[in-house]
């Protein structure tokens, strides 16, 4: 069963600003509440095919996973994915203006989806579950971050 995730919010910052925070690697700790580290496996800049190693936990496991940017249109959107472990995800952030007529606030959506196998399939709605919880949670976080 596959795993699709997708939440969003506004936040009260301009786009270039949210889009180039959220697509930096070195600032994941910073608004994601379950992601303890990430380190640059392949040199900066980030671009299509640089890879990251993250390590957090989630559903009371220690995760390690390396992400690989497959698309990065600075301002609009930003996709990286793994083929590691039971879980192969991908995870996309997009950004647009919230009122377009003034160009004021950015919405940020982060979506994540993937196709589980083994355990992981059959756990698929419950991780779904989490998954969108947890992400609510992030992006409440990043908005109190950036807004902050």
């Amino acid at each position: 069963m596959a795993v699709d995730v997708e939440t969003e919010i506004v936040i009260d910052r301009p786009r270039a600003e949210v889009a180039a925070f959220c697509a930096d690697p070195d600032n994941a700790t910073r608004w994601y509440r379950n992601i303890t580290a990430v380190e640059w496996v392949t040199a900066p800049p980030l671009a299509a095919g640089s890879r990251l190693a993250f390590v957090a936990s989630f559903l009371g496991r220690r995760l390690s996973y390396t992400y690989e940017v497959r698309e990065h249109v600075p301002g609009e959107r930003f996709v990286m994915s793994t083929q590691e472990g039971p879980f192969p995800m991908r995870t996309t952030y997009t950004w647009e203006d919230a009122d377009a007529e003034t160009g004021t606030g950015t919405l940020m959506r982060l979506r994540n989806d993937g196709e589980p196998s083994g355990f992981a399939g059959v756990a698929a709605p419950m991780m779904a579950r989490a998954m969108r919880s947890a992400n609510r949670k992030d992006l409440a976080l990043l908005k109190q971050v950036l807004e902050g």
